[in-house]
Formats: C-alpha cells, sequence, structure tokens
C-alpha cells in the first residue's frame, strides 16, 4: 500500500470558483476585461482584412468570412426571425455569435487560457443590455406597447379564467427568467469546462511531481482526460456561440410574430 501513497507532507488542492477570481491587472482592469477588448480587436481586424480584396472566385480568407456570415444570416436570423424581419438583425446576431465564439476560444489559447464567458458579468451583460431590450423594443415597435403587452402575456386560445396563472408565469418567463438563463447557458459550461480542464491538468501535475509507485504512471490517465476534456470543451464552445445567438434571434422572432 505505501506505494500507492502521496509523499508525506505534500497536500493537493483542487481548484474551486475563486480560482476564477483573477487579479487586477492594473488598477481594476482585470484579465477578462482585457480579453473581452482583444476580441474586439482579432474580429474587426479579421472581417476587415478578409473583406479587402473581393472576388467573384473567393480565396482562403474570403471563403471562410463569407461561411461565416452566410451561417449567421440564413441559417440563425432568417430561420428565427422570419424572413420578412430578419435583415436588419443579421449584424446583431453575427456579431453576438463571433464575439462570444472568440471569448470562449480564448480558453485553448496558450498564455491567455481562459474563457470570457466563465465570468457570469459577460454574458449576463450580453443578454441584460443588448438582446433583451432590442427584442423588446422590436416587437414594440411593430404592434405597439399595448398589443406587444397582450401577445406576450395572454397567449391566444386559452380559456380566460387560466390566464390569472398563465400570465403571471408568462411574465415571470419572458420578462425575468429569458435573459437570466441565456447568460447563464453560456456561463455554466464555460465555467464547468475550464474547472474541469483545470483539475485534472492540476492531478496529472501533482500525482507526476509527488506521487509515488503506481501514482506517477496515473497521472499520464489524469493529462489524458485533460487532453480529452478539452477536444470536447472545443466543441462545446462553439456550439455555446451558436445557442446563444440562436435563442437571441429565437426572442426577436417571437417578439415580432402576430401571435405566440
Amino acid at each position: 500500500m505505501g506505494a500507492l501513497v502521496l509523499a508525506a507532507g505534500d497536500e493537493f488542492t483542487p481548484p474551486t470558483a475563486e480560482s476564477f477570481d483573477l487579479p487586477a491587472i492594473f488598477g481594476w482592469v482585470t484579465k477578462p476585461m482585457l480579453l473581452a477588448v482583444l476580441s474586439v480587436v482579432i474580429i474587426v481586424a479579421f472581417f476587415l482584412m478578409t473583406t479587402r480584396k473581393m472576388s467573384v472566385v473567393p480565396g482562403k480568407g474570403q471563403f471562410l468570412v463569407e461561411s461565416i456570415y452566410d451561417f449567421g444570416r440564413n441559417n440563425i436570423a432568417r430561420e428565427q426571425i422570419g424572413a420578412a424581419d430578419f435583415l436588419r438583425f443579421v449584424p446583431l446576431v453575427l456579431s453576438l455569435f463571433t464575439f462570444i465564439l472568440v471569448n470562449n476560444l480564448f480558453g485553448l489559447v496558450p498564455i491567455l487560457q481562459f474563457p470570457t464567458m466563465s465570468h457570469i458579468g459577460f454574458p449576463l451583460a450580453l443578454s441584460v443590455l443588448v438582446v433583451y431590450p432590442v427584442y423588446h423594443y422590436a416587437g414594440i415597435r411593430k404592434h405597439g406597447l399595448g398589443r406587444y403587452l397582450k401577445n406576450q402575456l395572454f397567449p391566444p386560445g386559452a380559456p380566460k379564467w387560466v390566464y390569472v396563472l398563465l400570465t403571471p408565469i408568462e411574465f415571470f418567463t419572458k420578462f425575468v427568467m429569458n435573459p437570466i438563463t441565456l447568460a447563464i447557458r453560456v456561463f455554466a459550461a464555460m465555467f464547468a469546462g475550464h474547472l474541469l480542464i483545470m483539475l485534472f491538468g492540476i492531478s496529472a501535475e501533482y500525482l507526476l511531481l509527488h506521487g509515488e509507485g503506481v501514482l506517477k504512471a496515473i497521472s499520464a490517465l489524469s493529462f489524458a482526460g485533460a487532453v480529452a476534456i478539452t477536444f470536447i470543451e472545443a466543441l462545446i464552445m462553439v456550439i455555446q456561440a451558436f445557442i446563444f445567438a440562436l435563442l437571441s434571434a429565437n426572442y426577436i422572432g417571437a417578439a415580432l410574430a402576430e401571435e405566440h
């Protein structure tokens, strides 16, 4: 049994939620804030560079940017909002998708290695300060305040007595929970995924440096687990960016719809 224990005096400290509380780099500016700004610079530079010299036969850069635009335009905005109203919301949908995607992928970039969306404040700001007012404003502008509230709070077809229970639920769902759950989805996925990668990575290092006998060999399994989770997390990062943009477009489409 002695070969399976850790060296005396060494203690393993697993990562916790506090591991995401990064100290300020200077003043009140933190690493996630800088990453958010960096993501905007990267996205703007990417679109400017790939669209400088547009041609009928696209090169690799133009093909990539056209594919991203087509995906945001047709597969998200058009599908969720509808052919009549989707076009003016394409810039918003595309911006949300690319911004969240780049900030998620930062978690895989050496040195940076931190997904900005693992801090709840960032997805919550996008949801509450951007998506939430946009889809309510779009609905009120199209239908008028009274008709919009009627569409949102009084779904047609239900008996009148049901509205006593249904209307408060609809209000709570559409005016309170929708923006919160939209933010929590991407936050929870990025937080949990990065925490798992940290756990397996730190465990592998700890077992290799402080374990004895078989535990040193087990460290290789922990490292392999970190690599496997990293590949899975890369897929989840893309999916979560897609889901955020998709649901945002869905909320806009629901607000613009005649009946719900």
